[in-house]
């Protein structure tokens, strides 16, 4: 992983050694080949102090991303629909392509965690399914995540005009290789009166607004 270059943590750098004389035993040359070798070897004692000391994790760095939606999302009843992101509020490593891809730029183990608010008007209970995709760029192929699936059962509206909220969120461990991507799916019983909605900043009290999805991702593990 790369190294943070403002933290006290520097990578060690190979000597440069000198020539060795023609000529036969020069003092001069060996205190020289000796004094290289010193510092060369208090780089890597430097370097392994600094990252073994207990803020040495601190000076590293790892790809990351964390993405968000500033709209209210909506599905047709029944059908399989990609969450969308039109906000990247860190990044490291990792974009948004399309809308909907999260796409790292390094293989590795990622821990996904995402949370989507749910509002529904319906007069009768409701579900909403989300799940995940991955394509695989090996094989140039989109599909589901075994066992991924999450189920939320939505409750009837309150009131009329006055719906029911949830919010749900969950994570996994998924492996992606280079060219591969993520996607996250949703789709309900009644696209009519269940959205994935983003609410405004609002008053008595003071709240701030609410995204309708979040999605982070980080790094855990390289691939072997």
């Amino acid at each position: 992983m790369a190294l943070n270059r403002s933290a006290p943590i520097r990578p060690s750098k190979a000597p440069n050694l000198p020539n060795a004389p023609r000529e036969g035993y020069n003092s001069g040359y060996f205190d020289q080949y000796s004094n290289v070798l010193r510092l060369y070897f208090n780089q890597i004692d430097n370097f392994g102090a600094s990252l073994l000391n207990g803020s040495g994790g601190g000076s590293l760095t790892f790809p990351y991303g964390a993405f968000s939606s500033g709209v209210t999302q909506s599905a047709a009843s029944n059908t399989a629909t990609a969450l969308t992101f039109n906000t990247t509020d860190f990044a490291n490593g990792f974009s948004i392509v399309s809308n909907s891809r999260i796409t790292p730029d390094y293989p590795g183990l990622y821990n996904l965690q995402f949370s989507v608010q749910i509002q529904s008007l319906s007069t009768a209970p409701e579900d909403i399914y989300i799940w995940l995709k991955q394509y695989t760029a090996a094989t140039a192929t989109l599909a589901d995540i075994t066992g991924s699936t999450g189920v939320v059962g939505m409750l009837a509206r309150k009131n009329p005009g006055d719906p029911s909220h949830d919010i749900k969120g969950w994570n996994y461990y998924v492996s992606l290789a280079s060219g591969d991507y993520l996607q996250i799916y949703w789709s309900t019983t009644n696209g009519t009166d269940v959205t994935i909605p983003y609410y405004a900043a609002s008053g008595s009290p003071t709240k701030p607004s609410t995204q309708s999805v979040v999605a982070t991702m980080t790094f855990v593990s390289a691939i072997y």
